[in-house]
């Protein structure tokens, strides 16, 4: 039996335990033998790797986060702790790789790859959403639903309180959480890296509308702009509002996966699967236009993240 081994890699992602489960599932149907590795890259190198029955993926469907864990490892740059980690996978006759992760564990199963010819299958897996090549990346959705959560709750206080709320959301360089989550719960403002903002509009559109009776004002800044305490500071002397900063954090990272990242978390990881088994060496899953595909790496190394142009245009009117 061939073996094939299953690992996460990166940020952790809700979504990751039902790619893991799925990965171990539909290999076993396909007559493979499935390895999982913990720890990450960290774990390939320090040998944590152990042959994975479906009882060790049963009751993790549910759960958020990643049960093999994670890590960066810095010891994977250099060649002598790869050619470790390549031994490691011998001695378990392991000749295929499924990483579910993110760009940068790409790029370092990539040069796994090139070092020793063992071929990898990618599952995007990143709340940031920002693997160029996919319109979607596991973890998204339950991101976008925690930040629903805390963003309703706090326009509760806002009305309350006659208050305005600057929220940052995660995404590294990438907006498309912030503005996902601006335009899904009415919020005035919107700065993201994507988007030029001009700020002496905001002012004018906002005053009218305080003058109109608005009482409240919710912003959603992208943590990639580095804005959110200016725009707070710029909220309270420009429009006369008391103003509270709110950073959501890793909070966003966390939560049982959506039923959306349970279902495509089953479709990437069948994909990945059957993308080995044709004899495909650096492939990584991607979802484009509701039709899901796989995509060399080189191609999505060498090629930059497009968003929902539709999205982008709907936020338009909120950075102005």
């Amino acid at each position: 039996m061939e073996g094939i081994a299953i690992m996460t890699s990166g940020g952790d992602a809700a979504g990751m335990n039902p790619a893991v489960k799925s990965a171990v599932d539909y290999s076993i149907s396909k007559g493979l033998k499935p390895f999982l590795i913990r720890n990450g890259l960290r774990g390939m190198i320090d040998g944590e790797i152990s042959a994975a029955t479906r009882e060790d993926v049963s009751g993790i469907l549910h759960r958020g986060g990643t049960v093999l864990r994670s890590s960066r490892s810095k010891r994977f740059f250099e060649y002598e702790y790869r050619k470790q980690a390549y031994d490691n996978l011998q001695k378990h006759g392991i000749n295929k790789l499924i990483v579910i992760g993110g760009d940068g564990s790409f790029a370092a199963l990539n040069q796994f790859y090139a070092d020793f010819g063992v071929p990898f299958a990618g599952i995007p897996a990143t709340i940031d959403n920002d693997i160029p090549g996919t319109d979607y990346c596991l973890g998204v959705d339950t991101a976008l639903n925690m930040i629903r959560d805390s963003v309703d709750s706090i326009r509760d206080t806002a009305t309350s309180f006659n208050r305005a709320f600057v929220i940052e959301t995660m995404g590294r360089d990438c907006g498309y959480l912030a503005m996902v989550s601006a335009l899904s719960s009415g919020a005035e403002i919107c700065i993201v890296p994507e988007l030029e903002y001009d700020l002496d509009s905001i002012g004018q559109r906002l005053r009218k509308d305080i003058a109109n009776g608005r009482s409240s004002i919710l912003a959603i800044v992208a943590e990639g702009t580095n804005m959110a305490e200016y725009l707070t500071r710029w909220i309270t002397v420009n429009l006369n509002m008391e103003t509270r900063l709110t950073v959501l954090g890793h909070v966003q990272r966390g939560g049982s996966p959506t039923v959306n990242d349970r279902i495509m978390a089953y479709k990437f990881s069948v994909a990945a699967v059957d993308s080995l088994l044709a004899g495909h060496t650096n492939k990584i899953m991607v979802f484009k236009e509701g039709q899901l595909g796989s995509l060399d790496i080189e191609t999505v190394n060498s090629s930059k993240v497009e968003l929902d142009s539709q999205i982008v245009e709907l936020c338009g009117h909120l950075t102005k």
